[in-house]
């Protein structure tokens, strides 16, 4: 059997967001929140060296774990998303209220979501490890990709 195989690994994670969008033209302007699942797809070659404890593994699903949950799931859990051009007054009141406040370049969709989710485990996984696929779930219908090859 030839170990020399690119083997692609698939964790999933999920936590609950609001956002809003603001200049949409239907009821998503409105702050809301989803059910997200995220399902995050890295590829490698399996360890050969025989005394290594992650021996056949591309990488130690609980890594991932720890990368994905430290980089997205836990600033994103449970948070109110928003566009960092939404009015000051508007943060300032919210903030007197809601601790987990997150200030985003752009309007929050899944799509920009992934763009960003790409780019922030991108720079976290380790350099043999290589990104390969996201889907975003918003809701039990909807859901958006991001494939490594396509960008």
């Amino acid at each position: 059997m030839s170990l020399k195989s690119y083997i692609r690994i698939t964790k999933e994670f999920k936590f609950e967001t609001a956002h809003s969008l603001p200049g949409y033209d239907g009821l998503c302007k409105n702050i809301h929140g989803h059910s997200y699942e995220l399902l995050v797809t890295v590829a490698g070659y399996p360890l050969e060296e025989k005394d290594h404890p992650k021996l056949g593994m591309v990488m130690d699903f609980g890594d991932l774990k720890k990368i994905v949950r430290k980089e997205i799931v836990e600033p994103f859990d449970h948070a109110l998303v928003l566009r960092s051009d939404v009015s000051k007054t508007l943060v300032a009141e919210l903030k007197k209220n809601y601790e987990k406040i997150i200030l985003l370049n752009y309007q929050p969709t899944s799509e920009m979501m992934l763009i960003d989710f790409a780019e922030r485990l991108k720079a976290k996984l380790p350099e043999n490890i290589d990104l390969k696929y996201l889907m975003l779930r918003e809701t039990v219908t909807s859901y958006a990709e991001w494939f490594a090859d396509e960008n």
